[in-house]
């Protein structure tokens, strides 16, 4: 009885080690999203980052990292330049020009934020 009662213990502690994991994960990449939205570089680099390698419990999107290098290049991130060429290899020109439409739609959401007007 007793280690029935010490198999759901040590059970239970690893769900709330994993909804502590989850929970910092939703808030590292809700920072990361608000810095990115405030025009940092980096933060929009480390999204590719994460959105390529689908690590950190985000999936893999070779959309969205496409999106997020290329935004970090256009801020002048010259690392996400390099990364937005190795992603754009596996990926072809309709996921292309889709990753660039969505980009185009984040620098128009985001523009009013960042002190420059919508176009």
């Amino acid at each position: 009885m007793s280690q029935a009662w010490i198999k759901l213990v040590a059970d239970h502690e690893a769900i709330d080690q994993a909804t502590i994991a989850a929970q910092t994960v939703d808030q590292m990449v809700a920072a990361c999203l608000a810095a990115a939205a405030a025009g940092d570089s980096d933060a929009l680099f480390d999204l590719g980052v994460v959105t390529s390698t689908g690590s950190h419990g985000v999936e893999c999107d070779l959309i969205e990292a496409h999106k997020w290098f290329n935004l970090a290049a256009v801020r002048g991130h010259e690392e996400a330049a390099l990364c937005r060429a190795d992603v754009a290899e596996d990926m072809t020109a309709r996921e292309i020009a889709e990753a660039q439409r969505r980009a185009r739609e984040w620098l128009r959401a985001t523009a009013p934020r960042n002190g420059r007007h919508a176009a």
